[in-house]
C-alpha cells in the first residue's frame, strides 16, 4: 500500500469512528458515515440552537481541511470582513462542534500533517540534502561591555 493509499484509508476510518459505525461493513462505507454525521447534526439542530463559533487555524492546509469538513456536513464556513485569513467562523449547535466536528477535524488534521511532514522530509533528504533536521541551537556570542 502506498503512503497516500494508507492516508486515505486512515481518513475513512476516522470518519467512520465519529459517525458511530457499528459493524466492520459500516466502517468502510465513508458515504454512509457522512450521512450518519449529517443526521446527528440535524438532530442537534432540533434540540439546541446554533451558535457562532470562531476557529483560528494558522496553517493553510488545516484551514482547507476544516472548511471542507464543514461543507461536507452542510455547514457554511465564513469570516467577516477584516478578520484574519486564519479565522474561520461556523454556526452550528455547540454539542455537534464539541463532540463531532472539532474532534474529527483534530484527528484528520493530525493524520494529514503527519503524512505531509513525512513526504516533505523524504523529498528534502532525497533531493536537497540527507540532513533535513532543524537548525542547531547555539549559545549567543559574549557581549562586549563598554
Amino acid at each position: 500500500m502506498t503512503g497516500e493509499t494508507e492516508l486515505r484509508e486512515k481518513l475513512r476510518k476516522i470518519e467512520a469512528l465519529f459517525a458511530g459505525a457499528a459493524t466492520p461493513g459500516e466502517k468502510t462505507a465513508a458515504g454512509a458515515a457522512a450521512e450518519r454525521i449529517k443526521m446527528r447534526l440535524k438532530q442537534a439542530k432540533k434540540s439546541e440552537k446554533s451558535v457562532e463559533t470562531k476557529f483560528s487555524l494558522p496553517d493553510p492546509w488545516s484551514r482547507q481541511l476544516f472548511s471542507a469538513l464543514c461543507r461536507r456536513y452542510g455547514l457554511k464556513p465564513y469570516r467577516y470582513r477584516r478578520q484574519h485569513r486564519q479565522t474561520i467562523m461556523v454556526s452550528a449547535p455547540t454539542s455537534f462542534i464539541e463532540n463531532v466536528l472539532w474532534p474529527e477535524f483534530a484527528e484528520l488534521d493530525a493524520a494529514l500533517v503527519a503524512y505531509l511532514s513525512e513526504v516533505t522530509n523524504r523529498l528534502i533528504r532525497e533531493e536537497v540534502h540527507k540532513e533535513a533536521s532543524e537548525a542547531e541551537v547555539v549559545a549567543e556570542p559574549p557581549r562586549i561591555e563598554l
